[in-house]
């Protein structure tokens, strides 16, 4: 996996993962890489995966079963959908208005295109 410096590796690790759930590649209820797994897959420390996991279980995505591992929750992909709209609208979506801004781009431009690209 290539990183980028402007976010946490931990962080990316958490996309990674939420990539997996989102593609169905991980399902509801089926057991996950575990830490050191992940660590090996991603070429991370296992110390950095765990904090990827500890971040994921507050967030209710996975949840951990005493000596199995862990598992994709129930409703982890509206979980993981509320938070990227979140993560867009808090962060994506105001520096794309500033490019928008900057480069005299319309919001009707916006939606042309947008209707280009669903056709």
């Amino acid at each position: 996996m290539d990183f980028k410096a402007n976010k946490p590796i931990y962080l990316q690790i958490v996309d990674f993962c939420f990539r997996s759930i989102l593609t169905g590649e991980w399902m509801k209820d089926e057991r996950i890489p575990s830490v050191r797994e992940l660590g090996t897959i991603l070429q991370v420390n296992p110390n950095t995966a765990m904090r990827a996991f500890e971040y994921m279980q507050s967030e209710n995505i996975i949840y951990s079963k005493r000596g199995m591992g862990y598992y994709v929750a129930e409703n982890a992909r509206d979980e993981i959908v509320k938070l990227q709209k979140e993560e867009f609208f808090n962060e994506v979506l105001p520096e794309t208005f500033k490019a928008m801004n900057l480069l005299g781009i319309s919001i009707d431009e916006i939606a042309e295109r947008y209707k280009q690209l669903k056709k």
